[in-house]
């Protein structure tokens, strides 16, 4: 347990002009951790010096930002199970403070919406037509065209909230509701775009990879074969490799997630997310 009074003392000195003083306070409220952020949100709304406010504000996100790499470390490591998981964290570094149950209750709404309509013997395009139906014409779902490099496209809770999003944002709400309803959709790794694949798995051999079909996230979920996968390569004469055809692991979307984000930084000039970004990354690897 953390002392408030002692808390407080120190929050006091942060805007001291001494930098080895400052550096002390600093590192002092760091090694808190989040036990500090309620404290210096208060520090903050009641400060009146501009130096205070700022440092305040960086030390905020410093703590988070920290607190943020140890959950993300923790996910990788224990096998990237859930991508849910994986996107709600790298959903924090933008909001912190929100409310994930929220997030988690919108996406099962629309799976419920899907299920309650659902044909249990109905085949797989049809099963993708139906997810089509409720997520692009019922919930209204699409590719953010006119401002494709806005970070936000990333993020999930705002692509929820906007109903747009890029290529691996709105695959990936759409292979979290298939696999949700037991549909064995999974995000394929393409250069310069980003698909998902149908696996049946009872048809895979030696010989087979099991994908039925490819669909398009980004274009309201139209579906496409191995040939157009293999047309779409020699336009950007790419010789055909094995990973731009099958199914990738979760902690390569979050790698593919945070570039985005790298490039959406890097266009607007801000250096230090972009930093951080790459911090994110090394974490994956």
């Amino acid at each position: 347990m953390i002392n408030p009074t002692e808390v407080n003392s120190l929050i006091r000195l942060l805007d001291d002009p001494d930098s080895e003083i400052y550096e002390h306070v600093h590192d002092k409220l760091l090694s808190y951790g989040a036990e500090a952020i309620a404290y210096l949100e208060s520090a903050f709304e009641q400060a009146f010096d501009a130096v205070q406010q700022e440092r305040i504000a960086n030390l905020v996100h410093e703590i988070q930002f920290i607190t943020l790499k140890n959950d993300l470390k923790l996910w990788h490591q224990s096998g990237a199970f859930d991508l849910l998981q994986g996107i709600l964290i790298i959903n924090r570094y933008q909001y912190p403070d929100l409310d994930e149950q929220k997030i988690i209750n919108q996406i099962e709404g629309i799976k419920r919406d899907i299920w309650i309509q659902m044909m249990h013997e109905a085949s797989p395009k049809e099963q993708i037509k139906l997810i089509n139906h409720v997520f692009y014409n019922i919930y209204g779902f699409s590719g953010n065209t006119s401002n494709h490099l806005d970070p936000q496209n990333s993020f999930l809770s705002q692509v929820l909230e906007t109903k747009k999003g890029n290529q691996p944002s709105l695959a990936i709400i759409y292979s979290i509701i298939a696999q949700k309803l037991d549909i064995p959709v999974y995000g394929v790794n393409l250069p310069q775009h980003f698909i998902l694949a149908y696996l049946d798995e009872s048809q895979q051999s030696e010989f087979d990879s099991g994908i039925l079909f490819y669909i398009n996230a980004f274009n309201k979920g139209f579906i496409f074969g191995r040939r157009d996968v293999d047309m779409f390569l020699k336009q950007l004469n790419i010789k055909p490799d094995k990973q731009f055809y099958e199914p990738c692991s979760n902690t390569d979307i979050i790698r593919r997630v945070i570039r985005n984000l790298i490039s959406a930084y890097e266009n607007l000039g801000s250096a230090e997310k972009v930093d951080e970004m790459n911090e994110l990354l090394l974490i994956l690897e």
